[in-house]
Formats: C-alpha cells, structure tokens, sequence
C-alpha cells in the first residue's frame, strides 16, 4: 500500500429539510447516504397517528427523473415489464427494473405525464434512494441516445399518508380530493410548481408531492399547521409498509429475486407477457407457469418478540430453507409480523413453519398479506 492510498470517506449528506427535522426533535440517523429523521415522539405513537389521522414522510432521499424523447415509451418498456404504452395520461403505475437475468434492481413508481406541444411526452419515475445512481447508470447504458434522462436534484418529495390526509391537503391545494389512487397532476402553491400523485407507501389514502426544494420549508409548515398533520419518521414509515405487506428494496427485493418469487406477478401486465419482450421473459414467463423455487409470504409469530431480517426459516432437523426479509413488532396488529422467503410448498396461507434467530427457535403462521386492509381512495363508492 502506497503513502497516498488512503480510505474513501463518503460524506452522508443533508437533505433540503435537514434543519427542519432537527428543530422539531427528529432523531437524525444515516440513511442510503442521507440524514433522516427515524423518529420524534416515538415509532409506536407515530405509526398510530398515520393510521388514525396523517402523517408527513420527508422522502427527499429518493430519486426522482423524468425521461423524454421520441420513443421514450418504448424505450422504458424495454427495461421493464409495465404496460407504459396502455397508461392514461397523468396515471401512475408501479414497476421493476430488471437485469439480464430477471432480477430486481429495483422497484420503481412510474407516471405518464401529459404531453406538451414543447416538451412532447415525459415520463416521471420515482426510484429508490440507495440505488438511484445505479438505476440512473443502467438506464443512461441501455437507453437510447435520443432519450433524455433528468435527475431532479433540485426538488423535495414528501409524502402524506393516512385517512385525513385529503382533509389537511384539500385545504392548501383545492382539487386533490377528486383525485384517485394512482392519479397524479400538476397544481400551484403561492406560485410554486407542485407534482402530486395520490399514492404512498403505508397502505393508507394518500399523496406524494414533488415540491421544489427551496419552497419545501413553507410547505411542510403550511401542512403541519393543519391539525390532522405530524412529522412521522423513518422508523414508523418501516412499520406501516410492513404491516401493509409492501416489499422493501435491499431487503425484501434484490438482484437474487424475480418477480414472481417476490410475489409481484401484478406487475407483469398481460400485453408484455404475450410479447415476452421485457428483460429474461423467457425465464419469469416459465416461472409463472411452474411456480419459483421460493417465494415471499407474510408471517404471523407466536408470542410478542418480533423475529427481524436475517432470522431463518427451518425445518425439523433444523436446516435453513429459507429467511426473514423483513420483521417487526406491528402496532395496529398487536403482534409480531414478518416477511420471509420459503419453499414454494409452504407458501399456502395457514402453513405453520419454525425460524430460528440467535440460537432461539420461533413458531409462525404463513398468512395473505396485507396484514392490515389497504384503505386507497379509488372513488366514491
């Protein structure tokens, strides 16, 4: 080793509500390179108040990008197995960016935004904070030249997650509240640009709002003035989407995943499927058809310690058949809950199956996720 080798220091960055978060108590900790808040009052009270009331996530750490060019659509579609062709204007869909192979380098929100006699077609696409810069590396690879790729550093995003979240956010912006699930549009607050979609990540109604970060100050003020509305951290934004059953990226999904073992046959839409034109269709296509070799269920635990990821699946002899992605004590559940990857003949709901974690040997149940009802705004009934 030479005098001049010296350790790569990576600086973890602030995100444009850094100082937000810490004059309101945030408990700051590193996150996929960024400063988050993982609580204020507490992970328990928080995950309550966004089930009961609304709660506001700072999701500024995940990447947002739009894409344009002649041929984006088809361009995208090349990458991925969503139907982006079939999608209405200003509709969001979720998807995967796969590999070679058929495993997940991440799962992704997708918008088709409203063309523009300027502009021409745009999509919008929100990926994960962790993997933004080699999602951004793949695409810019296998991309066309004429398409165009921006990451939108510049802006915020922030979530607001739970029954009356349309109530406080009607308030600023009139005209959320006939949005539905997966539906997205342009409006102005006091003169500044927002993208909002109805959608989120704890099961609840919802928005996700793209602000531009040098209005996110006043914005997240204006929301949490109205009385529905707390700051809720990354520790409850945990809960929430495990209870709801939605996959983590770096832990429930990874490149060793495809989408039918991660339980994500959704995602597969029936057009892409009869083309076979997404990355390894071959390969998912006769997964679908035979079943994976393992697959993502829900779990219920017996007893009240929660088992977390790493814990092993086990059968009688005590050989490891599978493992926990994700687990955690569910607070609108009242028990422990997991997610884990095990043999496809013990997938069926009702399977009872043993984990090991630490030396210690847990009893669970295989149960149909959500764990709690998803409560998406789909229209008036």
């Amino acid at each position: 080793m030479s005098d001049h080798d010296e350790d790569v220091i990576i600086e973890t960055l602030a995100l444009p509500l850094d100082g937000w978060h810490r004059a309101r108590g945030g408990r700051m900790v590193e996150f996929a390179g960024y400063w988050m808040p993982v609580q204020y009052e507490g992970i328990m009270a928080e995950h309550l108040w966004t089930r009961e009331s609304a709660g506001l996530f700072d999701v500024s750490h995940m990447g947002q990008i739009t894409f344009r060019g002649e041929g984006v659509v088809p361009a995208l579609e090349a990458l991925m197995p969503a139907d982006i062709a079939g999608l209405a204007f200003n509709r969001a869909r979720y998807s995967l960016l796969l590999d070679e192979n058929g495993g997940i380098l991440d799962d992704l929100m997708l918008t088709r935004q409203a063309a523009s006699e300027e502009d021409g077609e745009q999509v919008y696409m929100v990926v994960n904070g962790a993997t933004k810069y080699d999602d951004i590396g793949h695409m810019i690879e296998h991309l066309p030249d004429e398409i165009t790729l921006n990451l939108m550093e510049d802006h915020a995003l922030l979530a607001l997650q739970g029954p009356k979240a349309v109530d406080a956010l009607s308030r600023l912006i009139p005209g959320v509240e006939t949005m539905v699930f997966m539906q997205a549009g342009s409006f102005d607050w006091q003169g500044h640009d927002l993208w909002i979609s109805r959608s989120g990540y704890t099961g609840e109604d919802g928005f996700e709002i793209s602000v531009p970060a040098e209005a996110a100050e006043a914005f997240a003020d204006a929301l949490t003035a109205q009385p529905e509305v707390k700051p809720i951290g990354l520790g409850a934004r945990d809960s929430l989407r495990l209870e709801a059953g939605l996959p983590l990226y770096g832990h429930d999904l990874s490149p060793e995943t495809t989408p039918v073992a991660a339980d994500l046959g959704f995602a597969l839409f029936k057009r892409r499927r009869e083309a076979a034109d997404f990355p390894a269709a071959a390969r998912i296509l006769a997964e679908r058809e035979s079943g994976p070799a393992t697959k993502r269920v829900g779990l219920l635990v017996e007893g009240r310690q929660p088992v977390r990821e790493g814990a092993t699946v086990i059968d009688a002899s005590g050989a490891e058949i599978g493992r926990v992605t994700s687990g955690g004590f569910a607070p609108s559940v009242g028990a422990p809950i997991a997610m884990a990857y095990v043999p496809l003949a013990m997938a069926t709901p009702g399977t009872r199956i043993q984990l090991s974690q630490r030396g210690k040997t847990h009893a669970a149940t295989v149960t149909a996720m959500p764990f709690v009802p998803h409560r998406y705004f789909r229209g008036a009934k």
